[in-house]
């Protein structure tokens, strides 16, 4: 399957159209949605179960958007979910390799989300339809779960620098900081990328991006 847009998918705005403004949130929602309640799965899975909790499993996509995260999709194709609180003192063994499987289980969700659409993407297809609905969430779901891998908070990659740093009250004070300025840091950095034409990191996830989207859409 062809697609007729480059990826990731980012917004034209200098020649906005309706019809591609509103998939794209359609996908990006999708993208949030499944990214969240991936992650509050897999912690809950792996001991941090809760009653009633209030930022999990209630599947109302609106509690889970983040501002900044929301914002960075319109200015480089991806973004966040807001994120999942997860109490590693619940965990009974591997404390540290159960949060980093939980804050990964979001991109592989969303790897999952993007097949699920890929399939219905096939089935219109073959009826003869032109589809762009399914396709855009596969870009959005893929691109997504691949940068959400780049270790800085508020992102699941960074689950890997916060298994891999001592505890310390050094290390502490850093996680703070890093977990306060890092989706500022992010949004600017990526609004800088767009607004001055170069690539930056960009240069390194979009080939990624392109290859596990064509590849899933024309499996």
């Amino acid at each position: 399957m062809a697609l007729d847009f480059y990826l990731p998918y980012l917004v034209n705005y200098s020649h906005p159209v309706a019809e591609d403004i509103v998939i794209f949130c359609v996908a990006m929602l999708s993208a949030i949605i499944v990214s969240a309640e991936g992650q509050a799965f897999i912690a809950t899975l792996l001991g941090d179960s809760r009653i009633d909790a209030k930022d999990r499993f209630h599947f109302n996509v609106f509690l889970h958007m983040s501002l900044l995260g929301t914002l960075n999709f319109f200015i480089a194709g991806f973004g966040w979910a807001k994120e999942i609180n997860i109490d590693t003192k619940k965990f009974k063994n591997y404390p540290r390799l159960f949060l980093l499987l939980s804050r990964i289980s979001g991109p592989l969700a969303n790897l999952l989300m993007a097949n699920i659409a890929a399939s219905l993407a096939w089935i219109i297809s073959t009826y003869g339809f032109e589809d762009k609905v399914f396709s855009t969430i596969v870009v959005v779901n893929v691109t997504m779960a691949v940068y959400g891998l780049i270790m800085m908070p508020p992102l699941p990659g960074s689950g890997f620098l916060f298994a891999l740093m001592p505890n310390s009250q050094l290390f502490e004070k850093v996680k703070k900081a890093v977990c306060t300025f890092g989706p500022y840091l992010i949004v600017g950095t990526f609004l800088l990328v767009r607004l001055s034409g170069w690539d930056g990191i960009s240069s390194f996830f979009n080939p990624i991006v392109s290859t596990i989207s064509n590849f899933i859409l024309n499996v």
